[in-house]
């Protein structure tokens, strides 16, 4: 039995502390404390990116200063074998793991995550990640590969899924007035995640390392209690507006002034049925497997086509610089990549935030012909000789391929409404998955067929960057192929209010407004959800920029 404490605001006495029906929001409550609790989580689960950094350590954690190498071993054997230190290859299979479950588990669970709510969802996604973490610590000290697959990467990859789509559809009905800038908020947390994990998981192995540990069991330890603490904050942070619930004063644009954005809802059973679905599916495949192919390669191309332009030595190609000036361009190149791992993070929100100005189709076009534009231009960089244009080309496409992601809930929910856009969103990712397999393929595999034809180093990438321009091509002509749906996709009124009368403590959409929760703002109690987020931001921004200083010296 619900207890009305007032007009869309209910607590159900049989609800579980995790149910949805206990988060739905309360007169008085501030919307913009919602996005720093999604950001608490995204902050956590974006450590994926940075895993890289413990490539190198693990690679020799049982001879701690040089590997203990078995080169008969192979990929089986390694799973299992106490003896022998791990090939950063092996390694690498928990980062495709990643993304292949994060898409896999968005697409299985999407549509419990609506059910659930996004409170449940993200204590699910705590207890996956940061569980995945003490049995990857289990897996080193033991020194088994396959507890590192197991936990991190399959456990952990399922909560990545979860934890990244809880707060999509949550923040969607929160802001309808800025629905690309609440979801561009939240998932540049998950670009920002490795800009804090990284400097922190470097700073914790180097306490941690001893002359018989390299620190990475005691490492995962030690972060796990850390994003817990953070993610559990984060998910009982999350409230859900009452159904029919709007901002106070505001009045959705009507589909005249605007036929992209609907008003109605598609249900989630008929949503992969429509061109629509598939066309956003392509476009973001297609945006995302040209950017990952880049940020995957980003080190070893700036090394190969400045080679010693780098350290002030521009008649000296790559293949002949020494031991030690090939270490000192590999640091520059380090701060190369984290350039753009922030240039990726900054433009998930700006781009996110423009979309609600421009339009999310308007924006997808930008992503795509600027995109096509500075892909063209940039072996005329490389040739010319100017790393800064170089470098500000792929800042500028880096900062898409991050805007790619947090345009697209947006997108969906202007195409598809906002009743089922966390699950369709969960159903699009798989499109990630696609794309980090297409995007490192092309890249790699060109690169290799290139230096096996004797391309000079400074040369092998010209032909990919037309490659990818040309998968950009292609992602322009569909995304203009997006139109407003057919009236048959749409469920019925009455189909929503059945729907809406199945949760607990829910108000008729009839009866919406504002329900005494209003815009909200900055309060002292929203200024410290945002502090707690803020601060580990700026401390991730300052040391990315201060390790940047190094490419333009």
């Amino acid at each position: 039995m619900s207890a009305y404490t007032t007009a869309g605001s209910a607590t159900d006495a049989g609800a579980g502390l995790l149910d949805r029906e206990r988060i739905i929001a309360r007169p008085g409550f501030n919307r913009w404390l919602v996005p720093p609790a999604a950001l608490a989580i995204h902050l956590c689960i974006g450590m994926a990116y940075g895993f890289s950094v413990f490539w190198l350590p693990l690679s020799q954690a049982l001879g701690v200063t040089k590997p203990v190498a078995c080169p008969d071993i192979g990929l089986m054997g390694s799973l299992f074998s106490t003896s022998c230190d791990w090939k950063v290859s092996d390694l690498g299979w928990m980062y495709t793991l990643f993304f292949v479950l994060l898409g896999s588990a968005a697409a299985i669970w999407g549509g419990w995550l609506e059910r659930a709510g996004p409170r449940k969802a993200g204590v699910v996604s705590a207890l996956c990640w940061c569980g995945g973490l003490l049995i990857s610590a289990l897996g080193v000290y033991t020194h088994q590969l396959w507890l590192l697959w197991l936990g991190s990467g399959v456990i952990g990859g399922i909560g990545l899924g979860l934890g990244y789509i809880s707060p999509v559809s949550t923040l969607i009905k929160w802001f309808p007035d800025r629905r690309g800038m609440a979801t561009g908020m939240a998932i540049m947390g998950f670009g920002g995640g490795a800009m804090i994990g990284s400097p922190l998981a470097d700073m914790l192995m180097n306490y941690f390392k001893s002359p018989t540990s390299v620190g990475v069991w005691q490492t995962f330890v030690t972060m796990a209690a850390i994003y817990f603490v953070f993610m559990m904050a984060g998910a009982f942070g999350y409230r859900v507006p009452p159904a029919g619930w709007r901002p106070e004063g505001w009045t959705a644009p009507t589909e005249s002034a605007n036929a992209m954005i609907t008003h109605r809802d598609v249900h989630l059973r008929d949503a992969h049925r429509t061109w629509q679905f598939w066309a956003i599916w392509l476009v973001l495949t297609l945006n995302v497997s040209a950017g990952i192919g880049v940020l995957g390669m980003a080190s070893p191309m700036l090394q190969e086509i400045f080679a010693g332009s780098l350290i002030g030595q521009p008649a000296v190609g790559f293949t002949d610089l020494n031991p030690d000036q090939k270490k000192s361009i590999a640091t520059i190149a380090a701060a190369f990549v984290g350039l753009l791992s922030l240039f990726n993070i900054g433009g998930r929100f700006f781009w996110a935030s423009m979309s609600d100005h421009i339009g999310r189709k308007m924006t997808y076009a930008t992503f795509f012909g600027l995109g096509i534009l500075l892909y063209a231009l940039a072996p005329w960089a490389a040739h010319a000789g100017s790393m800064v244009l170089f470098i500000g080309f792929f800042c500028i496409i880096l900062s898409m391929y991050g805007g790619g992601f947090a345009t697209v809930p947006a997108y969906l929910a202007d195409i598809f409404g906002t009743q089922f856009v966390g699950a369709i969103h969960g159903r699009l990712l798989t499109a990630w998955s696609t794309a980090g397999i297409i995007g490192p393929v092309v890249v790699n595999y060109i690169r290799e067929a290139q230096i096996a034809a004797g391309v000079p180093r400074a040369q092998v990438y010209d032909r990919t960057m037309y490659i990818l321009a040309g998968m950009l091509v292609l992602g322009f002509v569909i995304n203009l192929t997006i139109r407003p749906l057919h009236e048959k996709w749409f469920m019925k009124d009455e189909e929503v209010a059945a729907l809406q009368a199945k949760a607990k403590g829910a108000v008729a959409a009839t009866q919406g407004g504002s329900f005494g929760i209003g815009r909200g703002g900055l309060t002292p109690i929203s200024g410290l959800a945002w502090l707690a987020v803020g601060v580990p931001i700026l401390w991730g921004v300052w040391i990315t920029l201060s390790k940047s200083l190094v490419l333009f010296r």
